[in-house]
């Protein structure tokens, strides 16, 4: 037989896919890639952090302002410090407790008993 002939049991080779294909399959899993990386870098970074450090500072803040202190919510908010917009502040009356927020990076519940005053949560 010469070197150029060939048999008969070799299978084709295989069809690749169709290009648009495999970008309908490949970028969602890129972005979705991307995606979880950027979460996992705040997680961790002194941005995650600092996020928790804030939200920790403003729930148990505003906790006392509200609970022992006894004021409106209104008034409460005047206590906070500057740069502490991004925290979102959450008041549930029935539980006596205070949750503070950074979206997607942090949250802490400072709760209220009589007591001990405001004590934060585990994280």
């Amino acid at each position: 037989m010469l070197a150029s002939d060939t048999s008969p049991s070799t299978p084709p080779p295989a069809a690749k896919p169709p290009r648009r294909l495999r970008w309908l399959v490949g970028a969602p899993v890129l972005l979705l890639t991307l995606a979880a990386g950027g979460w996992l870098g705040l997680q961790h970074s002194t941005t995650g952090k600092r996020a928790a450090l804030a939200t920790g500072y403003i729930a148990h803040v505003v906790c006392s302002c509200r609970y022992v202190g006894g004021r409106d919510m209104a008034s409460c908010e005047t206590d906070r410090e500057p740069g502490t917009e991004i925290v979102t502040v959450a008041d549930d009356t029935a539980k006596r407790t205070i949750t503070a927020r950074v979206p997607l990076l942090s949250s802490r519940t400072a709760r209220f008993d009589p007591e001990y005053g405001c004590t934060l949560d585990a994280p």
